[in-house]
């Protein structure tokens, strides 16, 4: 069996795609926390309160989530730096099992928080 190999400059533009991509998601959170603090200034309607609160606080625990991503992606960016320097990158299949671990929970991140982002339109729309 043929060992996977996980090519440079493949997983370099990906790295750089993530890490924008991160970095636009820090963000829209930002917006979007500065978005619904004006919200609850001119609301007084108690349930239209809650609900932007309980969204605020998905905000929140998507930022640690952010934050995990970034930080888990720069380790990954120092190992690779420490295989390369001892020239054992190309044929590392344990790097190509963590770089498709690190591809699936960024996929996971990118569904969720557009189904968070999604509801919170679509509560935005109806209530206010």
């Amino acid at each position: 069996m043929e060992k996977p190999v996980l090519y440079n400059s493949n997983r370099e533009f990906e790295h750089q795609q993530w890490k924008g991509e991160i970095a636009f998601w820090k963000e829209e959170l930002k917006s979007f926390n500065i978005k619904l603090s004006e919200f609850i200034t001119r609301w007084g309607d108690k349930e239209v309160l809650d609900r932007i609160g309980d969204y605020q606080k998905q905000f929140i625990f998507h930022g640690g989530v952010i934050e995990d991503l970034l930080e888990a992606l720069e380790q990954q960016e120092v190992f690779i730096m420490a295989q390369s320097d001892a020239g054992k990158l190309k044929k590392d299949t344990e790097l190509v099992k963590k770089h498709k671990a690190f591809r699936n929970r960024m996929e996971t991140q990118r569904e969720i928080y557009a189904e968070l982002k999604k509801d919170v339109f679509r509560f935005l729309e109806n209530n206010l």
